[in-house]
């Protein structure tokens, strides 16, 4: 596959997993159509899952300037859907209206449309008007209810705070962002890993929460706080280790290990390694053609199993089609729209080398055609 075709192939895929959602919400029918029949238990808090979920992955292709012809046509299209969805999501008078006040859930996909909005200060957060700003602002405050544990949750409740931060809302908390910062420097465990709280988990949340939105605090934040320039070259120099190891985790077949929690949210698994490539902190030792390629893999294997989607175009739990059995008991179908994190990629432009340069091997097809290799070397900070 070319390399202009694999972007085609990426938006084609992103838009395909993401029309059902932003066409719905924009027309106020998402309550109506979601389907709530896996974990029916959870269908109250499906919807904000799916809408911050894939907000959270698209918002760098929004965001993008520069596009043209077909694509940049289809952009303002889905950034008009997005503006519709986020008034239908916070209007108090919407069918529409998100749940943002239960104590627990909402907390976490408050967090991931907050780093849309993070993602997206000109295209979609610049695009608000002032009534949309208000009800949004006010919705993100009443997820505060929610007191989060020592987890990544900490990094929900800081995300929040930023949201409101690039909205402008003078209210915003900066304690909650620097508790979550300070806590996390502790919890490092070495060479690029992060545990979740003080202890360490063998799974992706690392990429699925935890880094991506540290190092975008972190950024946004360092002119605020007195020691954030220092503390983000650290946190990058870790998230470029990290999103190295998931690249060396892409199996020449595009596979990789199944472990840990949340598998469902699939190729969601690689979104700190799109976030790499978006901001340009890949290792020196990485070209963004091999991340290109990895990950295109990664999205074909999942793509092309059958039953990823039921018969309307809403996804379906599981990995590879439909595993319900992979499913913990916190998964809607909202849920799984996390998948969306691994387009981020999209918000670089097409001339750009990670989409413009030709094909590469990625680490794991290297080594095993035969190719002599430098060794691998953990980091010490």
């Amino acid at each position: 596959m070319h390399a202009s075709e694999q972007r085609k192939y990426w938006l084609d895929t992103m838009l395909t997993i993401g029309e059902p959602v932003l066409s719905a919400l924009a027309k106020r029918q998402l309550r109506q159509v979601l389907p709530t029949d896996f974990h029916p238990d959870r269908s109250p808090l499906a919807h904000l899952e799916a809408f911050g979920r894939l907000a959270c992955g698209m918002a760098p292709w929004l965001e993008r300037e520069g596009l043209a012809g077909e694509e940049e046509q289809l952009r303002a299209r889905y950034a008009s859907l997005m503006l519709e969805s986020l008034d239908a999501a916070t209007d108090p008078s919407s069918p529409d209206y998100m749940n943002f006040e239960t104590i627990g859930q909402p907390l976490v996909d408050a967090a991931f449309l907050a780093h849309a909005l993070v993602r997206a200060p000109n295209r979609i957060v610049a695009a608000l008007d002032s009534r949309v700003k208000a009800q949004l602002a006010a919705s993100l405050k009443k997820t505060r209810r929610t007191v989060p544990g020592g987890s990544n949750w900490l990094f929900f409740s800081a995300m929040v705070e930023a949201g409101l931060y690039v909205l402008g809302d003078p209210e915003y908390d900066p304690l909650r962002i620097d508790y979550a910062v300070r806590m996390f420097m502790k919890w490092y465990k070495g060479d690029g890993v992060y545990g979740d709280g003080e202890s360490f988990h063998w799974d992706y949340y690392n990429s699925f929460v935890i880094q991506p939105m540290f190092v975008d605090i972190v950024t946004l934040f360092e002119r605020e706080f007195g020691d954030y320039s220092a503390l983000r070259t650290v946190i990058v120099e870790r998230a470029q280790r990290y999103a190295s190891i998931l690249e060396r985790s892409i199996s020449p077949e595009g596979t990789y290990p199944y472990i840990g929690r949340s598998l469902v949210y699939r190729f969601g698994a690689f979104q700190l390694l799109g976030q790499a490539a978006l901001q340009h902190f890949l290792d020196e030792s990485l070209k963004p053609a091999q991340v290109r390629c990895a990950l295109t893999a990664v999205i074909r294997r999942v793509m092309d199993a059958p039953g990823n989607f039921d018969a309307n175009g809403w996804l379906r739990p599981g990995l590879y089609g439909f595993q319900p059995g992979l499913a913990e008991g916190y998964i809607s179908t909202g849920s799984l729209y996390l998948c969306a994190a691994v387009f981020l990629p999209l918000g670089l432009l097409p001339s750009d080398p990670f989409w413009a340069s030709p094909h590469e091997k990625w680490t794991s097809q290297r080594v095993v055609s035969g190719e002599d290799l430098e060794a691998d070397h953990a980091i010490n900070h």
